[in-house]
């Protein structure tokens, strides 16, 4: 299920780029509060992006055990730690963000 994988890359790249954004958006508020909102506002459509892909990926996997029965265990495995990972990286993001709206 190469399918996984490359949507997982590309949970990822989402999450990545919504802290790149964040982290702009603190930097420069006091500076350019307009493009600080913008910013802001892109970061928080990157974790969308990243909860689209991952209801995606979610009901892949929810299709595929309808069909086939449970996934390769190995596969899973791989995808149970990098959605971890994605979880914690996301809260990251999310604290960031909170605290862009508390400043």
């Amino acid at each position: 299920m190469n399918i996984i994988k490359i949507l997982s890359e590309k949970i990822d790249e989402e999450v990545c780029d919504a802290k790149a954004y964040v982290k702009m958006a603190i930097e420069y508020k006091e500076e350019y509060p307009e493009l600080s909102r913008t910013l802001y506002n892109l970061s928080m459509q990157e974790v969308e992006h990243k909860n689209l892909l991952h209801n995606e990926v979610t009901e892949i996997i929810r299709r595929y055990r309808e069909t086939n029965g449970e996934p390769p265990a190995d596969m899973m495995a791989v995808y149970d730690y990098l959605h971890k990972e994605q979880i914690k990286k996301t809260l990251e993001v999310k604290m960031m963000q909170s605290m862009y709206k508390e400043s």
